[in-house]
């Protein structure tokens, strides 16, 4: 028996993200409390540099590797930097010292001495890094994946390490708690989905690889009453992943309980991870199949619109709005998928990209807003924000105009890219649906907006503070991104439609 030849070239970015956490477990074991925080910092960003480096190296890659349980092709290379993008910035801003978003001891019970005593002798939760680093090698490694039982095993590292992090936020431990149980148990639900649709779809094709599944599809004519239902139990698992309806109700809880920079982390990555997986599973593996799965697909499409957009409307958290705007935007996502075209690819990941960085700087302002307590997500206390603080406001102003997809930002290139690949596909309806919900999304943000300048701010000891140097980059690149591709996203564009393609 020869042993597998494993391509460590192609796997690098991915290994030196893995490599990384692991060294960041041992300086949590092994390093004194006084020198982890810097170490852990150094550790991160240098993997991450390092492995878009190599990503940069193999960009022009088009193979499968691993045995053939992944694939590095186009998709995967602008997937893995947007990944790789995004957990740069999440590391920022987790990284953040000026006002500590973290729990001092996550063991300790919320309100115990316990507590009190971890806060007052400033002890630091730096196990969230190594946390990070596995879970971006998670979403890394999830849009690569060529073989079901490789989708399983990345989604649940890029899972698990979310979970822990959803209960680490330092203010209101209680529903930091119940946020990270909440989507712990609904997580351990949709992964059983995803395993349960796998189980079938193996008894009918005979094989977990996309390759044999595809082979399969057309032997069969599609038609095998197996592959259908495993098909429905896996779209289960990865529509709870995008926050898609009727599996999106954990959503505004993890997001408004979780420590904010790991809501931004989450919003972002998990996103990019989510729909590149769903790209490959349904534009390469299942695309015979489409007259079976398309039609369910554009129910849950325009059902999460209208559902992200309305109820954001009468939310007055922050927090939940933008956790509902992330419901709207899957939806709009999903319309890339349905359109099932080199089109709708080159959409969906254009989308992906410009709504990474809205997304972040977003989360990254949210931190800004505090009183004596921690952060404050009210918004109602956000009133008169543009006259306590213009740069603020604005900045916040230009994310919210980006997400509703107002001309001139990163957000509308994104959802024209977008409608314009469902309405050549002929997928009317969801276009429709589409155009409509984002009026409506852009009413909950203009609101926002009257709030901030219109309103006069009431002296409640709520205040902005001022960030460190890593906060106040991580608004900076979100924000001249979100301009530059609103302006001119040609350069963006093109070298995504360029690498839009998939290995064999």
């Amino acid at each position: 028996m020869n042993a597998p030849n494993i391509e460590y070239g192609m796997l690098g970015p991915i290994l030196i993200v893995l490599a990384a956490a692991l060294i960041g477990v041992l300086i949590e074991a092994f390093v004194s409390r006084r020198y982890r925080y810097i170490l852990q910092v150094g550790t991160s960003f240098a993997a991450v540099a390092l492995s878009f480096l190599q990503l940069v190296l193999i960009r022009n890659s088009n193979s499968k590797v691993a045995v053939n349980s992944m694939s590095i092709d186009g998709v995967a290379i602008v997937l893995q930097g947007s990944v790789l993008i995004f957990g740069f910035l999440g590391l920022l801003l987790i990284a953040e010292r000026g006002f500590q978003s973290f729990t001092a001891q996550a063991a300790a019970i919320p309100g115990s001495n316990e507590e009190q005593k971890a806060l007052v002798s400033g002890l630091q939760q730096t196990e969230v890094f190594p946390l990070t680093l596995f879970a971006i090698s998670g979403a890394m490694i999830f849009p690569t994946a060529n073989d079901l039982l490789t989708l399983f095993v990345s989604l649940e590292v890029l899972s698990l390490p979310l979970y822990l992090m959803a209960g680490l936020s330092q203010r209101r431990r209680l529903l930091s708690q119940e946020a990270a149980l909440k989507y712990f148990l609904l997580g351990a639900f949709s992964s059983a989905f995803f395993l349960f649709g796998s189980a079938f779809i193996y008894g009918q094709a005979g094989s977990t690889t996309f390759d044999g599944i595809r082979k399969s599809i057309v032997e069969s004519g599609g038609s095998d009453e197996f592959l259908l239902i495993g098909l429905a139990l896996l779209t289960v698992g990865l529509l709870f992943k995008v926050s898609a309806a009727p599996f999106h109700a954990w959503t505004p809880d993890v997001y408004q309980g979780s420590p904010t920079p790991v809501t931004a982390f989450m919003a972002a990555v998990t996103k990019v991870a989510a729909f590149g997986a769903a790209i490959r599973i349904y534009y390469f593996a299942v695309g015979g199949l489409v007259w079976s799965w398309r039609p369910i697909l554009i129910a849950i499409s325009i059902a999460t619109m209208a559902i992200g957009t309305v109820i954001a409307i009468a939310q007055k958290d922050v927090k939940r709005v933008l956790a509902y705007s992330a419901i709207a935007h899957s939806g709009f996502l999903l319309t890339g998928i349905i359109a099932l075209s080199k089109d709708g690819l080159n959409a969906t990941l254009i989308y992906l990209f410009t709504y990474g960085f809205a997304t972040i700087g977003t989360f990254a302002i949210v931190t800004l807003v505090r009183d004596s307590g921690g952060e404050v997500s009210d918004l109602n206390r956000w009133a008169g924000l543009g006259k306590r603080s213009p740069l603020v406001a604005g900045t916040f102003t230009l994310f919210l105009l980006g997400l509703a997809g107002i001309p001139l930002t990163s957000g509308f290139v994104g959802k024209f890219a977008i409608f314009s690949a469902a309405y050549k596909s002929g997928n009317i309806s969801v276009v429709v649906v589409g155009v409509l919900a984002s009026a409506i999304a852009a009413f909950f943000y203009v609101r926002i907006i009257v709030l901030m300048y219109f309103s006069d701010p009431v002296e409640d000891g709520t205040s902005v503070v001022i960030p460190s140097p890593v906060t106040v980059a991580t608004i900076a690149i979100c924000a001249v991104a979100t301009l530059v591709m609103g302006i001119y996203p040609q350069p963006i564009i093109s070298a995504i439609n360029s690498l839009a393609f998939f290995a064999g």
